[in-house]
């Protein structure tokens, strides 16, 4: 057993008591191992299963877990994600909802996965946050950080917007479209790559900037380095929509900035043996399932 692994924390997935059978059979596997257990607050309301096991908030969670274990989709991952970022926890993902990109252990296969884990044996994969700030004038009116994606659009308005985008403080173009996404390696297979952006292998130290329709079909999607000051300047009259990870969302209006940068927290996802960020490419866009024999 993994000295390190102590506390371990069981999220699940927002308001839904389909995973209290997942959260019960996580519990009693690791009490019975002697590591105590912690139940986020929301999902012991949502499963009741609080009786059972000490509840705790995400703040205390991130206080006093060696670990958290995420029971649902890559949506609950990306919310525990940007709740627990600042302090660090490792986050290991039991798949119970459609994908799977982050939560790469199937319901299935649990216990076998988590137990490997628990022994140490699991593969750690650092990744990259954005960290968000929206300035009006000379006031910032909105921070907060993202895993996956930053994306500006047009909210509710039938037309397209127009906005700046500068790099590092250099202008780079006025675009007039539905918006941008600006996507890190994990966001890449979410809705950037709907857009058609690129897949970046989590080991890219980049941030893709992806337009979404743009007016000008010369505006292409680009690979940014991760050191570098986005800014995105809405321009008259046209006010905007910013979502991060598609969960959180900020009205923005005509002059905003919206700039973004490479956040000083990651988060420490924790793999099974045997992961393989290919292989899981393979499985999820449904990609050729074996080689051609020579």
């Amino acid at each position: 057993m993994n000295p390190d692994f102590k506390t371990v924390a069981l999220i699940g997935k927002y308001q839904s008591p389909d995973v209290a059978a997942a959260v019960l059979q996580i519990g009693g596997f690791l009490r019975d191992r002697g590591l105590q257990v912690l139940i986020e607050q929301g999902t012991a309301s949502s499963t009741r299963l609080g009786s059972g096991f000490a509840v705790a908030t995400y703040d205390e969670i991130g206080a006093g877990a060696d670990l958290a274990v995420v029971l649902g989709g890559d949506g609950t991952m990306l919310n525990a994600a940007r709740r627990l970022a600042e302090y660090g926890v490792p986050l290991v993902g039991v798949n119970e909802g459609r994908l799977g990109f982050l939560t790469d252990i199937a319901r299935e296969t649990m216990e076998t996965g988590l137990g490997a884990i628990l022994g140490g044996k699991g593969v750690e994969a650092p990744r990259f946050m954005l960290d968000v700030l929206v300035q009006r004038g000379e006031r910032s009116v909105f921070h907060t950080v993202a895993l996956n994606d930053v994306v500006v659009n047009k909210g509710d308005i039938g037309r397209m917007i127009e906005f700046d985008v500068r790099i590092d403080g250099e202008f780079v173009y006025t675009q007039r479209s539905d918006g941008m996404i600006v996507s890190t390696p994990t966001g890449s297979t979410a809705y950037a790559l709907s857009a058609n952006g690129p897949i970046l292998h989590p080991d890219v130290v980049g941030i893709a900037l992806v337009p979404l329709c743009p007016h000008t079909l010369t505006a292409r999607p680009i690979t940014l380095p991760d050191n570098c000051t986005i800014d995105i300047v809405l321009q008259a009259p046209h006010d905007a929509r910013v979502h991060f990870d598609g969960q959180e969302r900020f009205d923005a209006r005509a002059g905003d900035c919206i700039r973004i940068t490479r956040s000083p927290h990651h988060i420490r996802l924790i793999h099974p043996p045997g992961y393989s960020y290919f292989a899981m490419l393979r499985e999820k866009l449904h990609w050729s399932a074996s080689p051609r024999t020579p």
